[in-house]
């Protein structure tokens, strides 16, 4: 037997080992199953009455319970021997494009790792990623990715003072207040970002599959070994209902 067969087959054994206990344990409540009588009468005189005999047969005996209870515990007992013991010697390694990336890894540490890298997936899908609208370059002296500098100009409102209507021989000049806008300085603006690009988290997102499935792959290889069956449950047994 192989050990992804045995796997496929515990469940079920357990299932009935389970139900098999259940029910040899309700019986083992009944105490009237495990009772029984012969009751006769004799007269003292040679004619007198003689009532009839009563008698309760009985039904079930503890050693027979006891024999059922071993029968339904068994093979489940000795199957889940056979997995555990398996899975300690059944091991596979980890390989990526030739690479071998863990080198003979125990079966149920690849399930562990598997559910694991589920766990970086998610981690990666959250990560923020730069946004496209802007011209991103990677700063080594900041370690963080930077915008070329964007300058804009400020200004600033100034009033001044002009002439509406130049002096006539009849009358003064009109002069006029008027604000307008000139040009202050110059603002240089730098933003800066934390965030990967979506290439990046793309690729790493593949990484993850690429090896969630190599994990997979080599949880499926120390499965399909062959497995050495055990057998436990009898010497279980032996030593706890020995006579």
């Amino acid at each position: 037997m192989k050990l992804n067969q045995l796997i496929a087959v515990l469940q079920s054994v357990k299932a009935n080992a389970t139900k098999g206990k259940t029910e040899i344990y309700q019986l083992s409540q009944k105490s009237g199953l495990f009772q029984g009588l012969s009751r006769t009468y004799q007269p003292r005189e040679e004619d007198g009455f003689v009532y009839p005999a009563e008698s309760q047969k009985l039904t079930l005996k503890a050693n027979e319970l006891i024999d059922k209870f071993v029968q339904a515990c068994s093979e489940y007992l000795d199957l889940a021997a056979t997995q555990d013991y398996a899975n300690t010697e059944a091991k596979a390694s980890v390989v990526v494009d030739g690479q071998t990336i863990i080198a003979d890894v125990p079966v149920s540490y690849l399930l562990f790792l598997e559910k694991q890298l589920q766990d970086v997936k998610t981690f990666i899908t959250s990560l923020p990623v730069l946004s496209i609208d802007k011209d991103w370059q990677h700063d080594p002296n900041r370690g963080c990715y930077v915008t070329s500098p964007k300058e804009t100009v400020k200004t600033k409102k100034i009033t001044d003072f002009v002439v509406a209507y130049e002096a006539t021989e009849h009358h003064p000049a009109q002069i006029k207040e008027v604000s307008k806008d000139v040009v202050e300085g110059t603002w240089s603006l730098i933003e800066f970002s934390g965030a990967l690009p979506q290439d990046r988290v793309n690729l790493l997102l593949r990484r993850v599959d690429i090896l969630q499935k190599a994990v997979i792959q080599a949880r499926e290889e120390a499965n399909g070994r062959e497995v050495q069956q055990k057998q436990v449950a009898r010497a279980i047994f032996s030593y706890l209902f020995a006579d």
